[in-house]
């Protein structure tokens, strides 16, 4: 390898170490169901203030419903979940809302502040169809998916950065440059960031299934759910340009899971069903 080769590779070399240092030293946090050990960004303190930042941000700008059997429903729906979560949610300080807003949308942020949208319920329909919701938003936070997803696109963008300085550094018109550099940035998204989103969709999808069981909530609505949300026609894009799967493809893993989800269901015991 030739003298220019080397320097043009140094800074790619020098980003991998970089991002080395930075998986090596980011935050741990074991998943207390699998014993994996899960590696992010964020330590729960730091996940914890900007999810409530977060969640002051989000109420100041919608209409929180203060009454009524919808707000009854979720803060029960919410309490159930809660009390079968154990070790998995040490620490944190819950916060349940429900907002007069039609999108069909709900989120659980990092340190238990939940919100709900009340353009969700007409799909979710049933208290258990609410619970296999919000046991899926529960379970990204408390498998700490937000801080594990801001790790990966940390390294991504270390590792673009390294190659970036030695793309300029080659012997290449502008235009070349420019078309290097473009193909590795959609590289790094569709191969990297957005595979690793839909990992998380999927892990939340079966934590969240034992998590509605366990509560005494048939995790099969889960699927009744997702089968409603796919006619609703709730458009995606191509899967391998989604951070989620595919309404089909996520169906077909929750039917997989099922088996396991609903022995959970069946076995649950002193809870209100």
């Amino acid at each position: 390898m030739n003298r220019h080769k080397k320097i043009i590779l140094l800074p790619v070399l020098a980003a991998v170490a970089f991002a080395l240092f930075q998986y090596f030293t980011a935050t741990k946090t074991v998943d207390v169901e699998t014993g994996k050990v899960l590696r992010g960004a964020l330590s729960d303190e730091q996940g914890e203030a900007l999810g409530l930042q977060a969640y002051r941000q989000v109420l100041a700008k919608e209409r929180v419903v203060e009454t009524g059997p919808e707000l009854e429903m979720v803060h029960r729906v919410a309490k159930r979940l809660v009390a079968v979560l154990g070790d998995a949610a040490q620490g944190f300080e819950w916060g349940v809302s429900l907002v007069d807003n039609q999108q069909a949308n709900a989120f659980c942020l990092p340190g238990g502040k939940i919100v709900v949208y009340s353009g969700i319920l007409p799909i979710t329909r049933t208290e258990p169809g609410l619970a296999a919701v919000m046991g899926h938003e529960i379970a990204h936070a408390t498998l700490r998916h937000g801080s594990q997803r801001l790790l990966k696109t940390q390294l991504a963008q270390t590792i673009l950065q390294g190659a970036s300085v030695s793309v300029s550094l080659a012997d290449m018109s502008v235009e070349q440059q420019r078309a290097v550099l473009g193909a590795i940035g959609m590289g790094t998204q569709v191969g990297v960031l957005l595979p690793f989103s839909r990992e998380h969709e999927s892990e939340a999808d079966e934590r969240g299934l034992l998590y509605t069981a366990r509560a005494g909530y048939d995790p099969r609505e889960a699927i009744a759910f997702w089968q409603r949300m796919n006619e609703a026609g709730a458009g995606q894009p191509p899967e391998f340009l989604s951070t989620h799967p595919a309404h089909g493809t996520r169906i077909q893993r929750l039917q997989e899971f099922m088996p396991k989800a609903v022995a959970e269901y069946e076995g649950a015991s002193g809870l209100t069903r």
